[in-house]
C-alpha cells in the first residue's frame, strides 16, 4: 500500500492506494475511522482491483475544516475525490457511515458508479445502542482503555482487538478538531432527511453485507435496506460483529470478489 495526499477544495486529503488493475474500487471507512481500517481486506482485493481508500474529510490525517459534516458534505467530497484522481468508472464499498455515503452517492444515479457494497450501513437506525454509546465516549475521551472496550463490544468479547488499531484511533481522535468533526457528523446524521427515498433511487447492482452479531447497528436493520433497494442481495456473515473487514477479511474478500466479478 502506498500513502498519498491530494488537495481537494483546498483541503489536504490522505489516502492509501494499492493494486494496478484497470478496475477501480473505492473503500470508505465508518464514523471515527481511517483508511487503515481496510488494511486486512486490501491484500485480498488488490490483485484484481486498483484500490483507493481515503481518510474521509475530517477524519484520520485528512484536514478537518470547521464546517457542518452532513451526508451531503461527504457525498460531494467523494465525487470531488473521484474527479480529482481522474477516475472515470469505479465500484464502491462503504462500511457503517461509509456505507450510507456510498448509498447516497449511488442514489444520485451517477454513471461513474458500477456496483456498490454496503457493510452494516448507517442511515436507518435512529436510536443509539450501548455499543454506539461506548464508541462515542471513546471518541470524545480517547484513551487505550475506552477505545479497547468500544472495539471489543463491536467485534465480540471472544475476539482479539489489535493494539495498533487502538493506538491509531487514540492518535486520530486527539488531533485538533477531531472531536468537533465526530459530533458534527453525529448531528448531521440525526438531522438528515429519511434515507428511504434515496435508497429507492439506487439502480446499480447492490450487495448488502451484515455481521449477524453486530451490536452497533444490529442485523435487524439489514432487511429495511434490502426492501428499499431494488434488486439488492443480502449476505449475512455468521460469527461477525460490526467489522467483518477486520474480523474475517478472507471470507469477506471472497464474498466481495464473487459479487464484483459477475
Amino acid at each position: 500500500m502506498k500513502e498519498k495526499f491530494v488537495t481537494i477544495n483546498r483541503n489536504n486529503i490522505r489516502y492509501l492506494e494499492d493494486g494496478h488493475s484497470d478496475r477501480n474500487l473505492i473503500l470508505l471507512h465508518g464514523l471515527g475511522g481511517y483508511a487503515e481500517r481496510w488494511s486486512n481486506l486490501m491484500p485480498h482485493m488488490s490483485k484484481k482491483y486498483h484500490i483507493f481508500a481515503p481518510d474521509l474529510i475530517g477524519y484520520g490525517q485528512s484536514d478537518k475544516p470547521s464546517v457542518d459534516y452532513t451526508p451531503e458534505l461527504f457525498t460531494k467530497f467523494v465525487f470531488d475525490f473521484i474527479s480529482t484522481l481522474g477516475i472515470k468508472k469505479t465500484c464502491m464499498i462503504g462500511t457503517s457511515l461509509g456505507g450510507q455515503i456510498v448509498a447516497e452517492c449511488a442514489a444520485t444515479q451517477s454513471a461513474m458508479i458500477e456496483k456498490i457494497i454496503l457493510i452494516s450501513p448507517a442511515g436507518i437506525m435512529r436510536k443509539s445502542t450501548p455499543t454506539l454509546d461506548a464508541y462515542t465516549m471513546a471518541a470524545l475521551y480517547p484513551n487505550k482503555d475506552s477505545v479497547k472496550n468500544a472495539y471489543q463490544m463491536m467485534v465480540g468479547s471472544d475476539k482479539q482487538v489489535s493494539e495498533v488499531s487502538i493506538e491509531r484511533f487514540v492518535n486520530n481522535m486527539s488531533r485538533p478538531n477531531a472531536k468537533m468533526v465526530f459530533l458534527s457528523t453525529l448531528l448531521g446524521l440525526k438531522n438528515a432527511p429519511d434515507i428511504f427515498d434515496k435508497l429507492q433511487k439506487i439502480n446499480v447492482p447492490t450487495l448488502i453485507i451484515w455481521g449477524m452479531e453486530d451490536r452497533l447497528i444490529p442485523f435487524e436493520y439489514s432487511h429495511q435496506f434490502v426492501s428499499a433497494i431494488k434488486g439488492s442481495k443480502l449476505v449475512p456473515m455468521e460469527g461477525c460483529g460490526h467489522s467483518p473487514y477486520v474480523e474475517d477479511p478472507e471470507k469477506l474478500g471472497e464474498i466481495v470478489d464473487r459479487f464484483l466479478s459477475r
